[in-house]
């Protein structure tokens, strides 16, 4: 098992709260010498070809390791995390899938930022698929997560195609990398892709603020009434109240 820290989105930092992940498998690593370059993991990790080829990749990158990484590269400005497959499903000889990052300054947050491009995928070293990637960075001292990244428009974190791209559908749940900064071989804080301010939460405020305008006005109508200071007496003659009154 692992062990993280979590911080919400980019825009609000919390304090974080060191908590055990209950994994079954370790995050996958990419090491330059001694050092721990680039970490990955995913709960989930699936392609499909053509909208009918279901490729199923998470136990060969993170239970069984029948990956080959030494096409990773890192750097301090970019990094590029290569994933290569023999025959993972019939039909296909070879795949590699590269996620590529980038580390750069920001003189608007006065900080670095670290950003994943692009995923690139090649099938049998001919076809080539490129992904641009929307949402998807993080201060440069920390990891990025996300529950669903993936080609899907209800995907929190999306990976938009281009070219070939289209004839691939990619689903990644509970994706967590970083590329830069490892400090111990485990992943920093992470800025997760779920904002503060979800939806629901939304609407729930909305909600909110509509039946608490209803009952401010209900209560201030109910103030402006008033009670008669005079009541009629059936003993005596009939009360009359002038207009003015």
């Amino acid at each position: 098992s692992r062990r993280t820290d979590v911080v919400a989105e980019l825009r609000r930092q919390l304090m974080a709260t060191e908590e055990e992940d209950n994994l079954s498998y370790p995050p996958l690593n990419v090491t330059t010498g001694n050092d721990t370059c680039i970490l990955f993991y995913a709960s989930n990790f699936s392609l499909k070809a053509n909208n009918s080829v279901l490729i199923d990749l998470t136990n060969a990158t993170f239970l069984t390791r029948n990956v080959d990484i030494s096409a990773s590269e890192c750097s301090d400005s970019n990094t590029t995390l290569s994933l290569k497959y023999t025959k993972p499903v019939n039909g296909i000889s070879s795949l590699e899938i590269r996620f590529l990052m980038t580390n750069k300054f920001y003189e608007g947050s006065a900080r670095k930022w670290f950003t994943l491009d692009s995923v690139e995928i090649v099938q049998d070293g001919e076809k080539f698929a490129k992904f641009n990637v929307a949402s998807i960075s993080a201060p440069a001292e920390y990891s990025f997560h996300c529950q669903l990244v993936g080609t899907s428009n209800l995907y929190p974190a999306r990976l938009i195609p281009s070219n070939e791209a289209k004839n691939w559908d990619v689903f990644i749940s509970e994706l967590q990398i970083q590329g830069f900064n490892i400090i111990n071989n485990q992943f920093s804080y992470a800025s997760d892709c779920t904002g503060f301010f979800t939806p629901g939460i939304w609407m729930g405020l909305v909600t909110s603020i509509i039946l608490l305008w209803i009952l401010t006005y209900g209560i201030h109508m109910i103030m402006q009434l008033t009670t008669n200071s005079r009541f009629d007496d059936p003993k005596g003659p009939a009360l009359s109240v002038p207009q003015t009154e």
